[in-house]
């Protein structure tokens, strides 16, 4: 007598789709190949942003430095764990800039989980997740030699569902001319803002520093040469308009060192006194309000063994500590009494290195051309789907 074959119950669809929107994105790449049914759904733009809602509640932040040297280095490491752990620090490799030097490479922004990297040659918009990427057409007015003196920045339209690189240059032929200018990632095409631009990038870095995408739009540090003070502008992404905003009043910003940064809720701004060693941290409480300006923070930095002078804050982490760049030589760690807890010493180049904050996995499954998802791979053609047992699959991820 023939034996019936044993057959598994049924998942409810309702449960494969919570199961799946827990996963990390390197798993669902692989479960695109299960069935069409799994690659419809885990392709479908709602499931997308399900699943970046999902790892945004709970995010996974680490700090990505590329070394300045001939060859382009990158590394990551995680902010909540000891910055000389081994199991902290994960190398990543940009195999598609490999005719690109070190040295030309810049980080102009990061959103999402996307970091956008500009080469001598080329822009790119790259998922360190997933390894994917896509080239971006140079702006008309981005003259690869000069763009250190550019206000670059990267940030999300969620109204629709768009990504945008925002650029405001000199005119190499015209002094004192600014062009305002945003790259759309869904219509791959450029646009310019007519006006008059009276600013320049107030970072001292080299590379600038990058704008601070918060509230839908990306915000810069600048200093506005025809009334001779520093100010705040802000590009709006829903409006595509610029804006100004003033900076706390109780500041003496010609002998400080000071820039822009999010500080947990809040735009908020760094100050830092080189005559006291100290630091300032400033929260705008009340967006676009300038009498919301609120001291909220002020570390007495312990400054022996550091270049202060070239000391830069990068982020807080989950227990208030502050991480911070010093002299782009070294990462340090200091807890919110200003002892220095840690550092990790990476660059002995004379150019050192260049920071950027990103989320770890999230799933950007963005489409761009040619059938490519920037988050992920997908393909409608039934040639490449392989057929397994979905919810035996299922049954295995979970046991």
């Amino acid at each position: 007598m023939e034996k019936k074959k044993k057959t598994l119950p049924s998942l409810p669809e309702e449960l494969i789709i919570q199961i799946l929107l827990r996963l990390p994105v390197k798993s669902l790449i692989c479960f695109k190949c299960v069935c069409k049914s799994w690659l419809s759904l885990i392709s479908d733009p709602h499931f997308a942003n399900s699943h970046f809602e999902i790892t945004a509640a709970t995010p996974t932040r680490r700090v990505l430095f590329i070394v300045q040297s001939r060859y382009v280095e990158t590394e990551s490491i995680d902010l909540e764990a000891s910055l000389n752990s081994h199991s902290s620090s994960t190398s990543l490799y940009l195999n598609f800039m490999f005719y690109e030097s070190g040295y030309d490479l810049e980080i102009k922004g990061s959103c999402r989980g996307f970091i956008l990297l500009h080469g001598y040659f080329n822009i790119y918009l790259w998922n360190p997740s997933t390894g994917l990427h896509k080239k971006l057409p140079l702006s008309p007015y981005d003259g690869s030699k000069s763009n250190r003196d550019h206000f670059y920045g990267f940030g999300y339209d969620p109204s629709l569902d768009d990504y945008f690189l925002v650029s405001l240059s000199n005119d190499q032929k015209l002094a004192k001319t600014k062009h305002l200018e945003f790259f759309s990632l869904r219509a791959n095409t450029w646009k310019e803002i007519e006006g008059n631009f009276p600013y320049i990038n107030g970072s001292d870095e080299n590379p600038k520093k990058i704008g601070s995408f918060f509230n839908g739009a990306i915000h810069w540090y600048a200093f506005r040469h025809d009334l001779r003070y520093d100010v705040i502008i802000a590009f709006d992404l829903m409006e595509e308009k610029l804006l100004e905003m003033r900076l706390p009043d109780d500041v003496d910003y010609e002998s400080k060192n000071c820039d822009l940064w999010v500080f947990g809720e809040y735009l908020s701004l760094w100050v830092m006194d080189f005559d006291t060693y100290a630091i300032e941290i400033w929260v705008m409480k009340e967006y676009k309000v300038h009498s919301s300006w609120t001291k909220t923070l002020v570390l007495a930095i312990d400054g022996s063994g550091i270049h202060f002078h070239y000391f830069s804050l990068i982020c807080s982490t989950k227990s208030g500590d502050i991480i911070g760049s010093d002299n782009g030589k070294r990462l340090v760690k200091y807890n919110d009494r200003g002892e220095l807890l840690e550092y990790l010493p990476y660059s002995y180049s004379h150019v050192g290195y260049q920071t950027v904050l990103f989320i770890v996995e999230p799933y950007n499954n963005y489409w761009i051309d040619g059938g490519v998802l920037l988050g992920l791979m997908c393909s409608s053609s039934s040639d490449h789907v392989v057929r397994f047992p979905s919810e035996d699959w299922l049954r295995m991820i979970i046991l």
